[in-house]
């Protein structure tokens, strides 16, 4: 009996299912969050992201300012005809790449943020 024996299953497959994969599908509240996020932003782009070892197929949107959203959707194919409908551009972004408008949001979430206050140095009693 080897050491990664004692985990598989009697029938073959591993827990996770036939690919091992124990992330969910999309399903139609995915595609509800989409539309409503392009119905209430400006300048929204789509960027489709292929499958990985680890996520389905996602689509991820960004408004002009940078904010964005991203869900899992049930093909490539599926997420750029929903783009089309939406009268929204959309890409590959293994090949363009993620906007760095996006990136610039985040920056600016992170530094809008409230500092923990228990990860400061404790004051100093100076007199």
């Amino acid at each position: 009996m080897g050491l990664m024996d004692r985990f598989r299953r009697r029938d073959g497959l591993s827990r996770g299912g036939p690919t091992g994969s124990t992330v969910r599908s999309s399903d139609s509240a995915d595609a509800k969050h989409l539309r409503e996020f392009v119905a209430a932003r400006r300048g929204v782009e789509g960027f489709v992201e292929p499958r990985t070892t680890v996520s389905e197929v996602t689509m991820l949107l960004v408004a002009h300012d940078g904010e964005w959203t991203r869900r899992r959707v049930p093909s490539v194919q599926w997420a750029h005809d929903f783009a089309n409908k939406l009268g929204v551009p959309s890409y590959d972004a293994a090949v363009v790449g993620i906007p760095q408008r996006m990136r610039d949001y985040n920056s600016r979430q992170k530094a809008a943020k409230a500092p923990n206050p228990f990860s400061q140095p404790p004051p100093t009693d100076t007199p």
